[in-house]
């Protein structure tokens, strides 16, 4: 009997304490807005490198192949698991989940209501610590990502549909909620 009080007031204590404390959420804002960060400063710097070097032409291809690798060893330097998702999606790799999806469709009617879009930290069922940010639509994203025959030119959309056949992440505008950083925080 006394064993099993023992067990009731340990999970008890456990459960009520399963949260996040006001501290620990600021720190996993921090590490999430860092982490964000140097992966979209890997990413578009060898991006803007092959847009220099040959245009869509050349940068939609290390795009489709490069940009995993590149995530990966990111998120094995961190510690977590690195994913950018959209609910319009260029690659079928990046669905996202029930709860990201969520996340996207609050944002996006945030940003239609003139309110500053913050990142999110949360804890999911098991306890996994989770860090979600909005992806804006910069100009100089719109080449590729843009309306056609305004940002998006035919040859570039004819790129992008020969790599990614089943894209619909186009038709875009400075502004624009893109998707989102979600970041799943492994220990």
């Amino acid at each position: 009997m006394k064993r099993i009080l023992i067990f009731v007031l340990l999970v008890s204590f456990f459960s009520c304490n399963s949260g996040f404390s006001d501290k620990e959420k600021q720190e996993y804002t921090t590490k999430g807005v860092e982490i964000s960060k140097a992966t979209f400063d890997a990413l578009s710097t060898e991006l803007m490198a092959q847009m220099k070097a040959g245009g869509p032409a050349k940068a939609i291809p290390f795009c489709n192949i490069e940009a995993v690798p590149i995530t990966a060893q990111l998120s094995e330097k961190y510690n977590v698991e690195i994913k950018r998702t959209s609910d319009k999606l260029r690659s079928c790799d990046n669905d996202p989940s029930e709860r990201e999806l969520e996340i996207i469709n609050n944002y996006r009617d945030l940003l239609v209501q003139g309110n500053e879009l913050k990142p999110i930290v949360e804890l999911d069922s098991s306890s996994t610590k989770h860090f979600y940010a909005p992806i804006i639509m910069k100009s100089n994203c719109l080449v590729c990502h843009g309306k056609l025959n305004e940002t998006l030119s035919m040859q570039t959309d004819s790129i992008i549909k020969i790599i990614y056949p089943f894209d619909i992440a186009t038709g875009y505008s400075e502004g624009d909620l893109r998707g989102i950083w979600s970041i799943t925080f492994k220990n």
